[in-house]
């Protein structure tokens, strides 16, 4: 008996599926954070507050 191969399941494709979805979320959730600490350190410029300008580059150096 031929086997239907359009209707069989295939977890490689899934899995490849997901860990693609999963890297794109992860990418999207990083560049959200970049862009969040971003505004951070151009508030602390206007503030000219020094001591958060420093902690927010340093963390925006840890993501990257």
């Amino acid at each position: 008996m031929e086997k239907n191969l359009l209707n069989s399941p295939q977890p490689e494709v899934n899995v490849i599926d997901s860990l693609f979805a999963e890297m794109v979320l992860d990418n999207a959730l990083l560049n959200f954070r970049k862009e969040k600490i971003h505004e951070k350190i151009d508030q602390s410029l206007r503030n000219r507050n020094k001591s958060e300008f420093l902690r927010y580059t340093e963390e925006l150096k840890n993501i990257s």
